[in-house]
């Protein structure tokens, strides 16, 4: 087997190196929503199972949950469900009941 020459090595691993820095990795959907109260919610999907909540300078990170209609996640004490452009931000409370904090839409 011949030995490979320098020239043709630095070749070959600089052409690796651009196919590897060509991929493409696509950003995760983020949202904004502005709420009743005046208050900002911006939502982060960065897949189809979780959620990135940012409500009040707190990071939720949330995690799919079942619902009837639109998307539902659940974490850190708090639910966000969403459906078309409105969403809504629920307190969990220990007895499994939840009370309404926000009522959001996203601006027009």
């Amino acid at each position: 087997m011949k030995p490979v020459k320098p020239i043709m090595f630095l070749a070959l691993s600089g052409s690796l190196l651009l196919v590897g820095c060509n991929s493409t990795a696509t950003a995760p959907d983020t949202y904004t929503y502005i709420c009743d109260s005046g208050a900002k919610i911006t939502a982060t999907y960065p897949d189809t199972d979780s959620a990135h909540v940012s409500y009040l300078g707190h990071e939720h990170i949330m995690h799919i949950a079942v619902a009837a209609s639109g998307a539902r996640y659940v974490g850190d004490q708090l639910v966000w469900w969403t459906k078309g452009p409105e969403g809504t931000l629920f307190q969990r409370h220990a007895d499994g009941d939840n009370s309404i904090l926000e009522q959001c839409s996203q601006p027009r």
